[in-house]
């Protein structure tokens, strides 16, 4: 969240440094990015200016890091379930649809619909960095909900940009471009030297989707679209790890690079890019297209033109009401009809904070000014729209938000276990019926989660049918590097109907649950080992362990174990003795009668 706040904040600092600029020294602003550029050899040419060579060379990135996002979501991410992703991306199309409308139901009539575009889309690095800014508490659930919209928000608007701002089309070069796709779609089976293929193949598809007259941003979202994705392989893992001890015994160069090279192959090439590209899109790329197209006069006179402008309204309400009433409207309808999956913490006050969040258009609002409106006076309008709408979207969010968390006392904050005990979803020993229930939040590392299990063991001993007990993940990553791969290695398990056999088997020798470790106690189980490997590396069992974690996050939880009796947070010690008192307090305390209230 650090990057993408500082990123936002860069942000906005250049969207201020461009309007004093335009303000100040309008002349030298204009001037500046209109600055030409020759880049060629020989009689080979292209001729940019600076504003051309941002909004069509460096956006080409900021798109090709989205096309990597859009990948990763579809392929490994919360998009890979329909059931999953139902919310999301009903959510995006409607904030696509409801914004579109509305605008031209205001600006359509003056005859600006062509810029219909500017209000489709949510600026995504605004998006994250103001919700790490002023969102709620706990807002890991709705950062996963608006990230997925994201996605489905930016496919839409990369759509439009291609179909409907496409002009002067000539498809010849896009044979050249097709050419170098698959090009770039068989480079993952070289054995080395791949970046540089990469690079000079992506160079030759921007040349000819410049050349086809599609903008040639569009290349970055299509090379992306084909660069793998794919969760690590646990072999590919254990081999890094025994390259680098051997590397450690016998210190050379020879192994140090071949530790290195089997490391970085370990992760998938769209992770290794995204990493690699994203902190220079986030205060490099998008600073700089702010500095160049945020430029925004404003004057009495110009604002007085806005004021009563068709276009800035219209920009204004598709964004700020358009996107709130698609959003919130949608999922409010999905939640009613409870068509959908939506966590603990995924609240319709929150999710009506995150949908104003969603009217900040900023970054492929301005892009598209620049295709959609040709008079200079009307984008300044149009950007003065952009921008108010923005602040305004940004105000209003931060005030639901503060009303909500005002509503939510931070004392009773995880007091309540959140999520009911689901027996379809969850891993439970003992009866439905059974009158006392622990939900343990836990870590297959933590010696006290060994402790308390122990424990729990002895009062199921004791109580019998009586107790129903229920595991959910809380790995604590930071101080047991290995426990995220225990929790998921514990699902894969558990598609196997072994969950609680591995637990055990985890629980037995918590000092070894390396990839390789996990794999030999799958197959001493009795596994079929192939079937555990691939459904260690799939997105359902990494999807299952983040929902728990999620949930975790949603109550505050940051220690493990975490016990609810019954439902109520326990607090105190965990020993048998403590936790049968407290299951009989709990049933006494359901049990007893209301006393009555005087008047």
């Amino acid at each position: 969240m650090g990057q993408q706040r500082t990123g936002a904040l860069l942000l906005l600092i250049a969207t201020a440094v461009a309007i004093v600029w335009a303000n100040v020294a309008h002349g030298s602003y204009e001037t500046f990015w209109e600055m030409g550029l020759s880049v060629g050899i020989g009689d080979l040419q292209l001729d940019f200016t600076l504003h051309a060579l941002v909004n069509d060379a460096l956006m080409a990135l900021f798109f090709f890091t989205v096309g990597l996002e859009v990948r990763r979501e579809f392929s490994i991410g919360e998009l890979t379930s329909w059931s999953r992703a139902l919310v999301p991306v009903t959510a995006a199309i409607a904030g696509l649809a409801v914004p579109a409308a509305l605008f031209l139901l205001i600006a359509g009539p003056a005859g600006d619909a062509r810029a219909w575009g500017v209000v489709i889309s949510t600026d995504t690095a605004f998006l994250v960095g103001a919700l790490a800014l002023v969102g709620p508490r706990f807002p890991g659930r709705l950062r996963v909900f608006l990230l997925a919209l994201a996605v489905v928000d930016d496919v839409g608007a990369l759509s439009i940009i291609a179909l409907v701002y496409t002009e002067n089309f000539s498809p010849a070069p896009l044979l050249i471009a097709a050419v170098g796709l698959v090009g770039v779609y068989l480079t993952r089976y070289l054995r080395g030297g791949r970046g540089p293929v990469y690079a000079t193949l992506s160079i030759i598809v921007w040349l000819a989707f410049l050349a086809s007259g599609v903008h040639p941003t569009l290349a970055g979202v299509a090379i992306a679209l084909l660069v793998p994705v794919y969760r690590p392989n646990r072999r590919d893992v254990e081999h890094a790890l025994e390259l680098a001890r051997t590397f450690r015994q016998s210190p050379n160069t020879e192994y140090a690079r071949a530790a290195a090279n089997s490391l970085r192959e370990s992760i998938s090439i769209n992770e290794r890019l995204q990493s690699a590209y994203s902190p220079y899109i986030a205060y490099v790329v998008l600073p700089l297209f702010a500095l160049a197209n945020a430029g925004v006069l404003v004057t009495p006179d110009i604002l007085a033109a806005a004021l009563a402008s068709p276009l800035t309204w219209g920009i204004v309400v598709g964004l700020v009401v358009g996107k709130f009433l698609g959003v919130f409207g949608s999922v409010a309808v999905l939640r009613m009809l409870r068509v959908g999956e939506f966590g603990p913490g995924l609240t319709l006050d929150r999710i009506a904070g995150g949908a104003a969040l969603c009217g900040i258009g900023f970054t492929i609002s301005l892009f598209i000014i620049d295709l959609a409106v040709d008079d200079p006076a009307a984008q300044n309008e149009a950007r003065v729209g952009v921008l108010a709408a923005s602040v305004i979207a940004f105000v209003l969010a931060t005030i639901i938000f503060r009303v909500s968390d005002t509503l939510r006392p931070g004392t009773e904050t995880g007091q309540t276990l959140a999520r009911p005990v689901d027996p379809r979803r969850d891993h439970v020993v003992g009866p439905d019926d059974a009158p006392y229930t622990i939900v343990e939040y836990g870590d297959f590392q933590c010696p006290f989660c060994l402790k308390a299990s122990g424990a729990i063991q002895e009062v199921h001993e004791q109580l019998g049918d009586r107790l129903r007990y229920v595991w959910r993940h809380a790995p604590l990553t930071r101080q047991h590097p290995n426990a995220l791969a225990g929790a998921e290695a514990s699902e894969a398990a558990a598609l196997q109907g072994r969950f609680f056999e591995f637990e055990r088997g985890l629980f037995a020798d918590q000092e070894n649950q390396r990839p390789g470790d996990i794999v030999r106690l799958a197959d001493r189980l009795g596994l079929d080992v192939p079937r555990f490997e691939r459904d260690l590396e799939s997105a359902a069992v990494a999807s299952r362990v983040r929902d728990d974690m999620l949930d975790a996050e949603a109550m505050n939880i940051t220690a493990v174990p975490t016990l609810f009796v019954n439902g109520r947070r326990h607090t105190g010690p965990y020993d048998a003795q403590a936790l049968i008192r407290a299951l009989e307090q709990a049933d006494a305390g359901a049990a007893a009668p209301a006393m009555p209230v005087d008047d």
